[in-house]
Parts: structure tokens; C-alpha cells; sequence
């Protein structure tokens, strides 16, 4: 199995390589060269099988020779173990053809973890084995950082540094990541929104001199080894559900895209999804342009759903690849028109993306008042994320198929928000229940490129 880059000019690599690149030397994100498919045999082989055992089978035609079945089978079981629910990611009825699929029983209680805490695994035993260093740097509008920092943490081979946006994540997120002792990780408060973080970081990548001197690694979304992590969960809720003898729909809480792609790469393999609904917050920058064709940043309006505060969604670059039938210069086109102010999708392009997704966005106002109703009639307490989700699903769920609507993050990483709405105060689970009490360790940096580097140099000379 190759890796190409969505524009074109990028060797390809094997999924080793492609993982530990993380950003192709182009500037694109990896892809597979071709989508492995599964039978409808295949699938209907998925029911009563663990979680990890669906991992294995969704993800081991996309790891080629990387690594060994064995070697891969105990790499995803060390990933999972430390989950707090046995089904690592339950399905949970909402209501009459309604499901939550809740996605927040890993160690930071986000959706995040299911992908980072396979790609820690996998990171490690690939160093290991090549006796190799690397420095990842993410960025993270709350979420990705924390994950980051709970998988990589302590780990021999690697030096973690996590740009957030500085005062922009729940007090939740921001402990997660500024609590950990380990001197391998480092949180970084950055002067700016998360489009600012995720900038810098893509400088990083494009710096070659800089990037080959720290042994620059990524994990942000940008990684195909994150994204591959979160289909297997589309798998495991679908046929759970009846599939593949039935079809369902999927409705995605999303800022960054990479999730709402996973399910698209799940549908792609032969999994029957009917619809891939993309639910945006007041930032709706990816609702505009998937209605209107027209995808132009206009700045980011602050948002009790932090996590989706982004106007600059990475992974829509690989949506668009395929929607220009993988035209690596049309999609090079593309973002530099987005480093200019904005682009306008072609007519077929822009038909191809409504034929995947479509999509819908809930304000402030309306998500508080899901989080309200959700409590009222099923006893379901949502963060603000799930919540958007949920609003978005009911207005576009069809009666006669299911709708899976993805609880990205557990209600007591937002707790004042959720609060407000329900009059609830959701508990941290009993294992985090100390966080307030930890102290920080946290570096505020300036939004400049020059200062970022030699921080982050500083920081690597071993």
C-alpha cells in the first residue's frame, strides 16, 4: 500500500513512512493510492466482535508490511486498554431511529483518543525498531493536545509540543495539557486562534531546514494514521445497527474535517452509508461552502464549542482531492488561492462533495437548548459539540434510516457551558478527579514563526 500527496508533487510512501512524515514535502496531505474494500460478507463478519478485533480487520489492508499481524493485533490492544467503557465506543438511543455514539470514554474523554492513542503505539514501537528520534508538534483548538500529550508522554523517542490557542480552550482541556510532568511534553499557549496554531505548524513542516533538524513528526489531522483510527468506529456502530444489510447515516460534530472524512473513507470501503452530515457551529465556514460553493475565512467568532472554532479545516484538502478526481495541481491551485483569502469550487467539484456530505449549523442559542431538551427527554447530558450534532441530525434524519449522530467529547470538558444549559454540573470521572488540583506547567510563546522554532529548538538538543 502507497501514500500519495493530495497535490501531486510528494513521493509516495508506505504507511510507515507516510506516518512519521505526517505533511508531504509539497505541502499536501497523504492519501492512500487506492481504498482497500470490504465485501458485504466481509462486513456482516464484523457482528459481536470486539472493538479491537473490528480495528484490526478495517485498518490491516491499509498497514501493508509496516508491521507484522501480531505486532499490530498487540499494538491496538495497548492502545485500548485503558479505556473506561468495555465497548470502547457505545452506541446509546436518543430516540426513535436516534443513536449517540459516544466517543468520550478514553483517557481525556474526546473523540481524539481513539486515534491518538493507537498512533502513540504505533509511533513507538516504529522508533523503537528504527532506533529513531522524532519532535511532534500539533496544534489544537482543545481536544487533539491533550490526547497527544496523554499518548506520547514519557515515551524515550519522542518530544512532544502542543500549540493551543491562548485563553480559547475550557479550563478542562487546557489542565489536560498543562498537567503532565513528563519532560518530554510541552504545552504551548500561543497568542491567537487555532488557525494561528495549525499555521505555524504547517510553517514548521514547510521549513525543510528546521524540520530535518528536530526530526518533525506530526499528529495532528493532517496525519493519515489519525484518520485511519477513527473509520474503524463507523464500522462498529453501523453493524451494530444492521449493517451491511441495512443502511445508516452519520451526522459529525466537525471543525477540522478529519472525522466526517473518516466516514467517508468507511463508505468508500463498501460500508452502506446513506448520508455523511457535517453539523458546524457559528463558525460555519464548511456549512457556506458545501451550500454555496464559496469557502472564504472571515475571522472566528469565540464559541461555547471551542473545538470547532476554525475557519482553515485541514482535511477538507483530501475531500476536495477526491471531489477533483485527485488532481494534485487543481488542489495546489486551491490552497494558494486559500493563502490569498479564499477559493470558489468548480461546479462538478462542489456536486461531487453534495453527493458525500451535507450539512447543517446550530448557533449558541440553539445549542443550549438542545443540551436542555437532550437532558429533559432521554436523561442524556451532551457538551456542546455532541449538542450541535444532535440539533443538526434531527433536522436532517430521514424515518426510515438510522441515524448515528457522533458525542465527540464527554460534558465535563465543558463544564460551565453545559451548566448554563441544563442546569447540571457534569462530574469529572473518578480517575480525573484531582485536575483542578495538579499544577501547570505552561509556556505562553508570541504568534511569530522565528520565536516558535528556537523555542522548540531549545528544547530538543539532547
Amino acid at each position: 500500500m502507497k501514500y500519495i500527496s493530495t497535490r501531486g508533487q510528494a513521493p509516495a510512501l508506505n504507511f510507515e513512512e507516510a506516518m512519521l512524515t505526517g505533511l508531504a514535502r509539497d505541502g499536501g496531505l497523504y492519501l492512500p493510492e487506492s481504498i482497500p474494500q470490504m465485501s458485504t460478507a466481509d462486513i456482516a463478519a464484523l457482528d459481536g466482535q470486539s472493538y479491537e478485533e473490528v480495528a484490526f480487520r478495517v485498518m490491516r489492508p491499509f498497514i501493508g508490511d509496516a508491521f507484522t499481524d501480531d505486532e499490530f493485533r498487540e499494538i491496538i490492544a495497548r492502545a485500548y486498554a485503558g479505556f473506561g467503557h468495555a465497548a470502547r465506543a457505545p452506541l446509546v438511543q436518543l430516540d426513535s431511529g436516534h443513536f449517540l455514539l459516544e466517543l468520550f470514554h478514553g483517557p481525556t474523554l474526546a473523540f481524539k483518543d481513539f486515534a491518538m492513542q493507537l498512533i502513540g503505539q504505533l509511533f513507538e514501537a516504529a522508533l523503537k525498531r528504527n532506533g529513531q528520534r522524532v519532535c511532534i508538534v500539533g496544534a489544537t483548538s482543545g481536544d487533539t493536545g491533550s490526547a497527544a500529550i496523554e499518548a506520547f508522554r514519557g515515551l524515550d523517542a519522542v518530544d512532544v509540543f502542543i500549540l493551543f490557542p491562548h485563553g480559547r480552550v475550557s479550563e478542562v482541556q487546557r489542565r489536560q495539557m498543562t498537567t503532565p510532568s513528563e519532560d518530554n511534553v510541552h504545552a504551548l499557549a500561543l497568542d491567537g486562534y487555532f488557525d494561528d496554531c495549525q499555521a505555524r505548524v504547517k510553517d514548521m513542516f514547510n521549513d525543510f531546514a528546521f524540520r530535518d533538524a528536530v526530526g518533525l513528526a506530526g499528529v495532528n489531522s493532517i496525519n493519515w494514521a489519525r484518520v485511519l483510527a477513527q473509520v474503524v468506529y463507523y464500522f462498529t456502530s453501523a453493524v451494530s445497527l444492521g449493517a451491511p444489510h441495512r443502511k445508516v447515516s452519520f451526522t459529525v460534530p466537525t471543525g477540522n474535517y478529519g472525522d466526517i472524512f473518516a466516514g467517508y473513507i468507511a463508505k468508500r470501503m463498501g460500508l452502506p452509508i446513506d448520508r455523511l452530515v457535517v453539523a458546524t457551529n457559528q463558525n460555519d465556514i464548511l456549512h457556506r461552502c458545501l451550500t454555496g460553493g464559496s469557502y472564504t475565512p472571515d475571522g472566528v467568532i469565540p464559541s461555547i464549542s471551542p473545538s470547532m472554532d476554525i475557519q482553515v479545516s485541514s482535511n477538507f484538502e483530501r475531500a476536495l482531492c477526491y471531489a477533483y478526481g485527485q488532481d494534485g495541481n487543481a488542489v495546489a491551485q486551491l490552497m494558494d488561492e486559500l493563502k490569498a483569502g479564499g477559493f470558489t469550487v468548480s461546479q462538478g467539484a462542489l456536486q461531487a462533495l453534495r453527493e458525500a456530505f451535507d450539512s447543517g449549523r446550530c448557533d449558541e442559542d440553539e445549542t443550549r437548548a438542545t443540551i436542555a431538551s437532550a437532558w429533559a427527554a432521554s436523561g442524556e447530558l451532551l457538551c456542546p459539540h455532541s449538542a450541535i450534532g444532535v440539533k443538526v441530525a434531527d433536522e436532517t434524519r430521514q424515518p426510515d434510516t438510522p441515524m448515528i449522530t457522533l458525542a465527540t467529547a464527554h460534558p465535563a470538558k465543558f463544564p460551565a457551558a453545559v451548566e448554563e444549559a441544563s442546569g447540571i454540573y457534569p462530574p469529572l470521572p473518578d480517575r480525573m478527579s484531582d485536575l483542578y488540583d495538579r499544577s501547570e506547567r505552561v509556556s505562553r510563546v508570541a504568534n511569530d514563526l522565528a520565536a516558535i522554532e528556537t523555542f522548540i529548538k531549545e528544547r530538543t538538543a539532547h
